[in-house]
């Protein structure tokens, strides 16, 4: 962990840097694009607090039994007709979006690629260390203006080639900070740190070059925090300059909270957002994590929680039927594998499981996908091409045989499938490994072939604190116990290629502190934020 004392530079009344200022970062960092963003935290950080511990409180909710429902007194918004705002042109075909970290050769590599979009993420793909979250401000301005080279030691170089690839920011959850920027005494919201940088530097550029200032909208538990975030896109267009409806949003449903109101959430958004998203194994991190006090809530093995198993069939297919109805974009969710360069019929096995993923999506209605590798388009364009034709999207198809079941929702207790010992070692390499590399500046790790990014991880140390909490058994009739955990979280780091200056010991620390807690941790990225500088 670090130790060593921020170095503190005042910038404006109130406002103060905690960690390094280069010179080469005063032009992202401007005093004007930081007294912005000084006055979102200043307008909007009280009802983000506020937010957070209404999260608390529903939790309390949950641990005594209730589960999750439609929301009676916005009943009168889901009955009712209405659309969303209409889609930028941009926007219109999306079947293929590309996500990655900000990291400069990746975002050539994807903005270069034949994918229709990319999502450049400064969340769960990007390890927040403080040069990491700058530099990626520093190289979405250049992507924004089409200037980006990167020559590298080795003699390589990349360069941007191509323009029209839409470019889509993640900025961070409500529920994370910036602790290298200080205003009025307070650490900054991560969430208004990362839009309000990007909106100063690039909102402006980005429509005068026929687009706009697009972003996907991660975490959120309901609608209310759609509200807040609507609250600022209309507070920052109007402090920019720009018209309202300029900012246009996607918005991940990761929660199963949100799931229950996706109409509410779009209602609120409505002129400002174009789809939703099935952020798949947030979700399901999301579902262990409102239920992990009921035993019956206890999962299987990860590998059996697949998009077919009711409770996630369930939420998919009432995605696709509620964004139609209103005229938005339904995106399906990330096939993460990493093609290998030395081992064909893994390939060979695993884009076959990418075609069924992308066949099954676009056949349930579904406007578009996600994938994390260049080499992955291919596969996942043909499966939407068979579907739509000529069509940029199936907005028209609105799935009437689709019902708002809130018990089908929730019914994750009725998944069927076996925990095992592979199933626990895979959980606790995986966890390992990604905390690792998060710790070492990187956020997208690619782990067996598949690029893992912090949702995976999450799972993954979710399940081991649930399995150990219920004492849930094995298939073979062991109990899974804090020993047990012990004893394999052992092995398995004996096994892992430990190197030298890496954080292997600060990982296995912290996996066993949210492992082993009493209480859940509701975010392992909040405890491990500690550890960065």
């Amino acid at each position: 962990m670090s130790n060593s004392s921020p170095l503190i530079q005042e910038i404006a009344e109130g406002i103060e840097i905690r960690g390094i200022f280069p010179d080469k970062w005063k032009n992202i960092l401007s005093v004007d694009a930081l007294k912005f963003i000084a006055s979102l935290q200043r307008e909007f950080n009280s009802a983000r607090l506020e937010l957070l511990e209404a999260r608390i409180t529903r939790q309390h909710e949950f641990d005594t039994g209730e589960l999750p429902d439609f929301l009676s007194e916005t009943i009168g918004i889901r009955e009712s007709d209405w659309v969303v705002a209409d889609c930028p042109e941009d926007l219109e075909k999306r079947w293929v979006e590309i996500t990655g970290p900000c990291d400069r050769k990746m975002m050539i590599n994807a903005l270069n690629s034949a994918a229709d979009a990319f999502m450049a993420d400064l969340e769960d793909s990007l390890s927040p260390t403080w040069e990491n979250v700058v530099e990626a401000q520093i190289n979405l301005a250049d992507a924004v203006r089409g200037d980006m080279i990167l020559d590298e030691p080795n003699g390589k170089s990349y360069k941007l080639i191509k323009d029209d690839v839409t470019l889509i920011v993640r900025p961070r959850g409500w529920h994370l900070e910036e602790k290298h920027l200080f205003v009025d005494g307070n650490p900054c919201s991560a969430a208004l740190f990362d839009a309000g940088l990007y909106l100063f530097h690039n909102a402006e550029e980005r429509l005068a070059r026929n687009t706009g200032p697009y972003f996907y909208l991660a975490k959120l538990e309901g609608h209310l925090e759609a509200r807040l975030w609507n609250s600022v896109f209309n507070f920052s267009q109007d402090k920019l300059g720009i018209s309202r409806g300029s900012i246009r949003a996607t918005v991940l449903i990761e929660t199963i909270t949100a799931a229950y109101e996706m109409d509410e959430i779009l209602f609120e958004l409505r002129e400002h957002i174009s789809g939703l998203n099935a952020g798949r194994w947030d979700y399901i991190f999301s579902v262990i994590k409102r239920f992990r006090n009921r035993r019956e809530f206890a999962l299987p093995d990860r590998a059996q929680i697949g998009m077919t198993v009711p409770f996630m069939s369930a939420y998919t297919d009432l995605l696709v039927k509620t964004c139609h109805r209103r005229g938005a974009h339904a995106m399906g969710g990330m096939s993460a594998f990493i093609p290998s360069r030395r081992d064909a019929e893994l390939n060979e096995m695993a884009l076959a499981a990418v075609k069924a993923d992308k066949d099954r999506e676009s056949q349930n209605g579904f406007d578009g996908t996600w994938i994390a590798h260049p080499d992955l388009e291919p596969t996942a364009r043909a499966s939407f091409q068979q579907v739509l034709g000529e069509n940029d999207n199936q907005k028209d198809r609105q799935r009437d045989d689709v019902l708002a079941d809130a018990a089908a929702l929730s019914g994750a207790n009725l998944t069927e499938g076996d925990t095992t010992e592979a199933g626990v070692r895979l959980n606790i390499s995986v966890a390992l490994q990604y905390i690792n590399q998060w710790l070492s500046g990187n956020g997208a790790a690619a782990i067996n072939n598949l690029m893992e990014d912090a949702a995976t991880a999450e799972i993954s140390r979710a399940q081991l604190w649930q399995w150990i909490i219920h004492a849930v058994p094995l298939d073979d009739g062991r109990i899974i116990t804090s020993d047990l955990y012990s004893e394999l979280r052992t092995q398995e780091l004996a096994i892992l290629n430990i190197e030298q200056n890496q954080h292997f010991d600060d990982a296995a620390e912290i996996l066993d502190r949210l492992v082993l807690s009493d209480e859940f941790v509701d975010f392992l990225t909040i405890p491990a934020y500690q550890y960065l500088d």
